[in-house]
């Protein structure tokens, strides 16, 4: 399987769960290509993996990132259908909406007929050691349903 995974990091949070999310899976055999969302021209380059992995801090009280913001403009005009995706990202649980950013782009996605294929990883601040066993378990879940699919 060929998997994208693009993210958008401030302090580094987010690019470290990709950076963890991306070893997983290449140890799964998978092909991976990891890129900062600063790399991505227009949303249609997200559409040529078999599936794509969108990560993502939540700003404020449930926000997209700015840097996100054209991206999902975007997004909101395309044509998702039988397209997966996966989302994670990192957020801060004082805050009434944890990773809501995330929230609202798997609704987003699954508006315009993207499959979301598990629920999305959030994660608080940084990824801690015992964040691991969640990073594992949302790249099995993946996996698993890549597998199912193909």
């Amino acid at each position: 399987m060929r998997i994208g995974i693009f993210y958008a990091s401030m302090s580094g949070n987010t690019e470290a769960i990709a950076d963890s999310i991306t070893e997983k899976l290449k140890s799964h055999q998978h092909e991976v290509v990891l890129e900062d969302v600063h790399n991505v021209d227009n949303a249609m380059e997200l559409l040529h993996y078999d599936v794509t992995i969108l990560g993502m801090y939540t700003w404020g009280d449930g926000d997209y990132p700015d840097e996100c913001l054209d991206l999902v403009e975007e997004l909101e005009e395309m044509n998702l259908e039988g397209h997966s995706f996966a989302i994670f990202g990192s957020g801060d649980t004082s805050y009434p909406e944890f990773c809501g950013a995330l929230d609202h782009l798997k609704e987003l996605l699954e508006s315009r007929g993207g499959s979301v294929l598990v629920d999305p990883l959030k994660i608080e601040f940084n990824p801690e050691p015992e964040d691991e066993e969640e990073i594992i378990k949302f790249v099995l879940e993946v996996v698993g349903k890549l597998k199912k699919s193909a």
